[in-house]
């Protein structure tokens, strides 16, 4: 089970996080986890470009390490980057040492092809799932990213068209939504990320990195 749009009660439980940003202004912060990977990723950056969009890439290590040159092209686009862990680990199961060793390697990937450390300095669990103890340890090195709209694209038992009318219904002022640029997602993905950015971009919608 899991939420399109996140509960406020979240966020009063784990205020360190960063769940949305401002509310008074006309902009949403897209975001696209488990990627690069060819053709998917590559159709993203193809809709962004057509609307003028920025958005915010979070990088599983091991994808980044077999598709340099996908990721480079993020990069390229002025796109922004985090680290979503190197092997995609799930924080409720792996040990804390072990968790932080998997987002340092996560974090040379990214360094070792943008040639620099990574400025942002944004970090994203996979399955938004953290222990306390892992939180606390990122804190202060680590702005960690969740979302208030999750569209589901990963769900391949929900249709296309219910992918594209949850997320407009949740997306708002200062929303962080999440995408996948990943296989599993990429029919969801690709009928409803234009179709989003064409409805909100219509709506007077700005497109902006984390």
């Amino acid at each position: 089970m899991y939420f399109h749009h996140t509960p406020t009660l979240l966020s009063l439980l784990y205020p360190s996080l960063v769940w949305h940003k401002s509310r008074k202004e006309k902009t949403v912060f897209l975001t696209f986890d488990d990627g690069p990977v060819p053709e998917v990723t590559d159709f993203v950056l193809e809709c962004l470009t057509a609307y003028k969009a920025l958005a915010t890439f979070f990088c599983v290590g091991e994808n980044i390490a077999r598709y340099p040159h996908i990721f480079k092209k993020v990069i390229a686009k002025g796109h922004s980057v985090g680290n979503h862990t190197y092997n995609h680990v799930n924080g409720w199961k792996t040990p804390l040492a072990d968790y932080v060793e998997n987002i340092s390697l996560c974090a040379d990937a990214l360094g070792h092809h943008t040639k620099k450390a990574l400025p942002s300095g944004l970090f994203r669990p996979p399955y938004g799932r953290m222990t306390r103890k892992q939180i606390a340890a990122l804190n202060g090195q680590y702005n960690i990213i969740m979302w208030d709209v999750l569209s589901g694209d990963f769900d391949q038992r929900l249709s296309r068209e219910q992918c594209l009318a949850k997320t407009l219904k949740y997306t708002g002022n200062g929303s962080i939504v999440i995408f996948h640029d990943s296989y599993k997602a990429a029919d969801n993905l690709e009928y409803a990320l234009p179709r989003l950015l064409d409805h909100l971009a219509s709506k007077g919608y700005l497109f902006k990195p984390l």
